[in-house]
């Protein structure tokens, strides 16, 4: 156990190292959502509550977590494509310590995300200023391991070239089915049961609610949390047993 820590850590550390390489990856998954929290506040906030900032800045923090499963595909794709993987796979290294360490190294890009998207948020809008702010970002963190999880399994799956069409899936069905641009009240009742079984959704009511409070703890937090965990879970399981079998065939 001890020394798979240490390999964990290990990889962890070289993963952030390649980040750091090509930051004009992390400025566009950081600086893209950034720039459409101040502009559809600026534009839509005296159209329509769904844009007031106390439901938009945290619909953007799980908003830019989908693009993290672009960033962290290209990431573990293009290392499959090169020598480094193939060099480690003869190693002692199990399948779940390169998956752990890949999730492990974009821990610290959700937490630049989500603080930086509150701070935007309390600048355009001072009275979403609350201790709350402290708990979406831990919940932010939560949401994130699912988005993580789907990233490594198509890294895992698709090559560097096929990875960015695969992952927009990914980026629209936060967009289309999480209501976070437009209000749900009006859909049939069928398709909100639909969004309400996804994660998207869940994700997004989490963070949400966490800025501004339950009313019904059973229905705005525990439900949503464990479909989003279940979900990761399972995502991840994928993951690693996917990941698995490119080793054996390596």
């Amino acid at each position: 156990m001890k020394n798979s820590i240490k390999r964990i850590v290990a990889l962890t550390k070289r993963n952030i190292k390649e980040i750091l390489r090509d930051p004009l990856s992390l400025i566009f998954t950081i600086g893209l959502p950034l720039a459409m929290e101040i502009l559809f506040y600026l534009i839509f906030s005296d159209l329509t509550p769904q844009f007031q900032m106390k439901y938009l800045a945290p619909a953007i923090v799980v908003f830019s977590q989908s693009f993290l499963a672009l960033f962290v595909g290209l990431l573990l794709s293009f290392d499959r494509t090169t020598s480094f993987l193939t060099r480690l796979f003869v190693s002692k290294a199990k399948s779940y310590e390169f998956i752990s360490s890949y999730a492990f190294c974009i821990i610290p890009v959700v937490l630049v995300q989500s603080i930086l998207f509150f701070i935007v948020g309390i600048i355009f809008d001072s009275s979403i200023i609350s201790i709350r702010i402290v708990y979406s970002i831990l919940v932010s963190i939560i949401t994130s391991v699912f988005y993580i999880a789907v990233g490594l399994m198509l890294g895992s799956i698709c090559n560097e070239k096929s990875i960015g069409g695969v992952s927009s899936i990914v980026i629209a069905g936060q967009s289309v089915l999480s209501g976070m641009w437009f209000p749900i009240d009006g859909l049939k009742k069928g398709l909100v049961t639909f969004m309400d079984i996804l994660p998207f959704r869940n994700a997004t009511k989490l963070v949400q609610n966490s800025l501004m409070g339950f009313q019904d703890p059973l229905k705005d937090f525990v439900m949503p949390l464990l479909i989003v965990i279940g979900y990761s879970i399972l995502v991840f399981a994928i993951a690693i047993i996917v990941f698995k079998s490119k080793m054996k065939e390596k």
